[in-house]
């Protein structure tokens, strides 16, 4: 089937975005592929229309427990097989959802990269006919990238089981420098890139500095109509600054990782169906969110770096009309994001003092607990061994990177139940145990597909469908989980955490002083990046972001901030540019009246000298001295 009546068939677009179709077609060839597109670029197509085309499984690799979750759920609403296995599950789903990728027709199977090191994963893995090995989020898998994870390391080795099946890596953000490592950590067989243009024409950044930020924020939502969202840095603020919205009779919720999860769902469907018009969250709202009328997004706090800045500015004006992406910022921002860049590297000792503590507090034997989901608390924790708590949770997260742990997100809102046994074994046990045949019609009556997966099942319909009391249905299921007849996964109402390797001694937890010590001297010249990017007062926006990750020639967009201010005088970027350059170096070395300075410049008419030079003091990169009336470049 041609790949344009895939993507007709299953998405409903009669055509490709920009590189998505020259992406495929270097993978139906197979060729190894990084496709770097930036965000809203459409980056799963690329990996599940080959997945579609060939026969076999396509392998999806990705850090984001949520995100798996939501594509194949996307897809499954599209007719289409797919599963995920990830950290949390019970061991009988794993089970079954293996057997399916051996022996049914599931087209796409999503694990997390900390997946591939367990044994019985790659026993299977072997066995199964895998056409495509697509890498998400593929930054994770090297030291320059900010979100790196060791775990991706592990990538690479499973190539030499499919030797002849290509790789697709893809991001939406990457300098040069993970561009050329992610090809090299993942065997590419021969370099080959597609890199669309970070320059994005109808979307204008926007900086200030402001200490009355929320009336700031009031000011710009009144005059930018449309959908927006605002991120902030913690929990409390979202709540905050929505009450604050609402109370200026603007339609707004909040929304973070800590609210139930049908509380975000409903909140999430709001906003995308155009309900809610303002959206304040944390940096958990927006993955694998698709709403191409964004026209504002603003950030209230400072980014950890440009890659996340970039990615989640992104989110605005995807369907390419004029959107805007504001940063504000106050001087206790710097202060605090480097306050919260220190607490993010903990020392490697301290690291695995709570590691050390988390076992102990979870009461798990050292050798023990692999692949076991525990209820944690993480206050209490902290509490209980005289842990500030926001130092524990990023030794916590350090340990999910090194692939120890896993965070997972919060369970489903609904309990789960699988039938074991056979249909003739059900029904002989319905004839020797009476008691329980009713209620065994009832869930066969109401829930489909028991015998062959675990089927999300909610104890309180079951009661009130059935004149039942819930707290009876719940004794049922649990006493036939007893018996072996069928196993019931309760809702979980507290956070879990999930142990990838069984536990060790302290002294066997490996993270190496370098790596340490790499990471977080990076992870610095990010924020420096950032620190940059909101203090400069004279390159175009736009074109800072885009050189940031490489793109040489890139000019001046004409709407964000500085160039606005700049086409006030009439200059042209050339003429503007060009006085630069000749006066710089002279007002640095000694200072020059206004009369010396437009003397001193060639070929461009005074009067743009006059008003070159007037932008140049009004933004503070010019000082004039009174008393000697000469300019001095600060």
């Amino acid at each position: 089937m041609p790949i344009k009546n895939v993507l007709l068939k299953y998405w409903g677009y009669s055509s490709f975005r920009p590189l998505q179709e020259e992406i495929i077609q270097s993978v139906l060839e197979g060729k190894d592929t990084l496709a770097l597109l930036p965000t809203g670029g459409g980056k799963s197509i690329c990996y599940q229309v080959p997945g579609l085309l060939n026969d076999g499984i396509c392998l999806v690799i990705s850090p984001l427990i949520a995100l798996m979750k939501d594509q194949v759920e996307a897809l499954k609403r599209k007719g289409i097989k797919a599963i995920a296995i990830y950290s949390g599950m019970h061991y009988e789903q794993i089970e079954i959802a293996i057997n399916n990728c051996l022996f049914d027709d599931i087209k796409f199977l999503y694990v997390s990269p900390e997946r591939l090191t367990t044994e019985l994963f790659k026993v299977n893995l072997k066995r199964m006919k895998i056409n495509l090995i697509a890498v998400d989020e593929a930054h994770c898998i090297s030291h320059w990238g900010y979100d790196f994870r060791p775990p991706y390391l592990k990538i690479a080795a499973i190539r030499e089981w499919f030797p002849k099946v290509p790789v697709i890596a893809l991001t939406a953000t990457a300098t040069i420098d993970v561009v050329e490592d992610i090809q090299e950590k993942l065997c590419f067989k021969k370099k080959n890139v597609f890199i669309k243009s970070f320059h994005r024409n109808n979307l204008s950044y926007v900086v200030y500095k402001e200490e009355d930020k929320l009336n700031r924020l009031l000011r710009i939502i009144e005059k930018v109509k449309g959908t927006g969202i605002v991120y902030v840095r913690n929990r409390k603020k979202t709540k905050e600054i929505s009450d604050f919205l609402k109370k200026h009779k603007i339609s707004s919720d909040f929304y973070h990782a800590g609210l139930e999860n049908k509380i975000r769902e409903n909140r999430q469907k709001a906003w995308m169906q155009g309900t809610t018009r303002i959206i304040v969250c944390t940096n958990a709202f927006g993955m694998g969110i698709d709403k191409p009328e964004v026209r504002l997004v603003v950030h209230m706090d400072l980014p950890d770096s440009i890659e996340a800045y970039f990615q989640e500015a992104g989110r605005a004006g995807r369907d390419e009309k004029k959107s805007y992406a504001v940063l504000l910022w106050e001087n206790a921002d710097v202060i605090s994001l480097y306050q919260s860049y220190e607490q993010s590297y903990p020392e490697p000792e301290v690291i695995k003092t709570v590691y050390n503590a988390l076992g102990n507090y979870l009461q798990i034997p050292v050798g023990s607990g692999k692949d076991q989901s525990y209820d944690f608390d993480i206050i209490e924790f902290s509490s209980n061994y005289s842990f500030h708590h926001i130092i524990a949770y990023n030794c916590l997260k350090f340990l999910e990177k090194e692939g120890y742990l896993s965070l997972p997100d919060k369970e489903e809102s609904f309990s789960q139940i699988h039938i074991k046994v056979s249909k003739e074994n059900l029904y002989r046990f319905q004839v020797e145990k009476v008691a329980y045949d009713k209620f065994i019609k009832i869930l066969l009556r109401m829930y489909g597909g028991l015998f062959m997966d675990f089927v999300k099942i909610s104890e309180r319909d079951i009661a009130i469908k059935n004149n039942l009391k819930t707290e009876d249905v719940i004794s049922s299921l649990e006493k036939l989980n007893n018996t072996g007849i069928l196993t019931y996964l309760p809702l979980k109402t507290k956070p879990q955490i999930v142990y990838c390797t069984e536990r060790l001694d302290k002294n066997s937890i490996s993270i190496t002083k370098e790596n340490y010590h790499q990471l977080k001297e990076r992870a610095g010249l990010r924020i420096k990046s950032v620190v940059e990017y909101i203090n400069n007062e004279n390159r175009c926006r736009s074109t800072y972001l885009v050189k940031y990750f490489g793109e040489k020639n890139a000019v001046r967009c004409g709407t964000c901030d500085i160039c606005l201010s700049r086409n006030k005088t009439g200059l042209n970027e050339l003429e503007f540019d060009e006085i630069i350059r000749q006066i710089k170096p002279k007002l640095k070395n000694s200072g020059l009246s206004l009369e010396e300075i437009i003397s001193s410049v060639k070929n461009v008419n005074a009067d743009k000298v006059i008003k070159a030079v007037q932008w140049l003091e009004e933004n503070n990169k010019l000082i004039i001295n009174r008393e000697t009336n000469k300019y001095i470049w600060i």
